[in-house]
């Protein structure tokens, strides 16, 4: 009589993370703040191509790195809210991955560059579909290649939200998501309060640039509070008045229940590790999902401190340095090599291990 199967795994993995923060720079808003302010700018040059959408946008690809062949591994990294082609925690990693011998694609989401997008509608925490069309188009062009993607914030909340979406059909194979908003209505309350408006503002400072040059490129349409989207004081005013309309939302509340990437954790089918500081002020330790709540292809990876996209700690000398960018790519570039020796079987329906 053959023994009865092992039940399948109901949840991921919560686990602590290895991180520990710059004795100098412990603080949040420190581990926040000065990776953006006072870090220069990695230097990174990229071959930018126009992905037409099926919807009739486009979004804009900027790769760089190694050759295009099936021998190289791929990387797909996804900016933020307010990020671009420019964000430097995308250049940071990019031209580690590339000293490894990877090839990267950038992917500057609908409307985040200096040349509008073609729809009212541009980048959001929902707007998952240019995504898995990106995907979709890898997975013809290089279905031998080992495809890895990141996120960072609203991008990590996209890509988690697109995997959770795919399920067995995203063409992915390691993917990695960091400082996500699991509860978008929690974290825009958030940011009403203290230090943490300093931060909305600046988002919001992004966000309506973005709609002047929609604007001045086409009239926007009828249904958008164009007034009120540019003199929002928060996010529930600027996602009511421009988001919501353009993007198939009733108001902010809807998008914000639709658009987070919480709900769509258990229907993840690839290996997936989320990167998560307890401290983040963009957030509040309430959001973050119990492990019943992961697919077992899911890692919750939680530390004390980092703040929002920082993750500063100090070398044996007691210098800075990117401990996110160097995890990122060191844990990469080891998948890829385990990947490569398992005969590129990674795209198999089975949980992680």
């Amino acid at each position: 009589m053959k023994p009865a199967p092992a039940p399948a795994p109901t949840g991921g993995r919560i686990i602590e993370s290895s991180f520990v923060a710059h004795p100098l720079m412990r603080g949040a808003h420190l581990q926040t703040i000065l990776p953006t302010l006072l870090r220069p700018s990695p230097a990174l040059q990229l071959d930018i191509e126009c992905l037409e959408l099926p919807d009739g946008d486009f979004v804009e690809l900027g790769w760089a790195g190694a050759d295009l062949d099936d021998a190289a591994p791929l990387a797909i990294l996804i900016h933020g809210l307010g990020g671009s082609f420019e964000s430097k925690y995308l250049r940071g990693l990019a031209r580690r991955l590339i000293s490894a011998g990877w090839r990267i694609c950038a992917l500057q989401q609908r409307g985040a560059g200096v040349r509008p997008n073609r729809l009212p509608r541009a980048y959001n925490h929902g707007d998952s579909a240019p995504l898995q069309h990106l995907w979709d188009q890898l997975r013809i062009r290089h279905p031998q290649r080992f495809i890895a993607a990141v996120g960072w914030s609203l991008g990590g909340n996209v890509l988690l939200k697109a995997l959770g979406e795919s399920g067995t059909r995203a063409a992915v194979d390691q993917a990695y998501a960091v400082c996500v908003p699991f509860v978008l209505r929690q974290c825009a309350e958030r940011l009403r309060h203290g230090f943490a408006r300093v931060y909305q503002s600046r988002l919001l400072d992004a966000c309506k640039d973005m709609v002047r040059r929609k604007q001045a490129a086409q009239p926007l349409p009828p249904q958008v509070d164009l007034q009120q989207a540019l003199r929002a004081r928060d996010f529930f005013e600027f996602d009511d008045a421009y988001t919501a309309p353009t993007s198939g939302y009733r108001n902010a509340e809807d998008y914000y229940a639709r658009a987070a990437c919480g709900s769509f954790l258990a229907d993840i089918r690839r290996p997936v590790t989320i990167l998560h500081a307890l401290d983040d002020p963009f957030m509040t330790p309430a959001i973050v999902p119990p492990a019943g709540a992961l697919s077992p292809w899911v890692e919750l990876e939680l530390s004390t401190h980092g703040g929002h996209v920082g993750f500063i700690a100090a070398t044996a000398r007691g210098r800075p340095y990117c401990w996110l960018e160097a995890q990122l790519s060191e844990r990469l570039c080891r998948q890829h090599r385990r990947w490569a020796s398992a005969g590129n079987r990674s795209r198999q329906a089975t949980p992680a291990p």
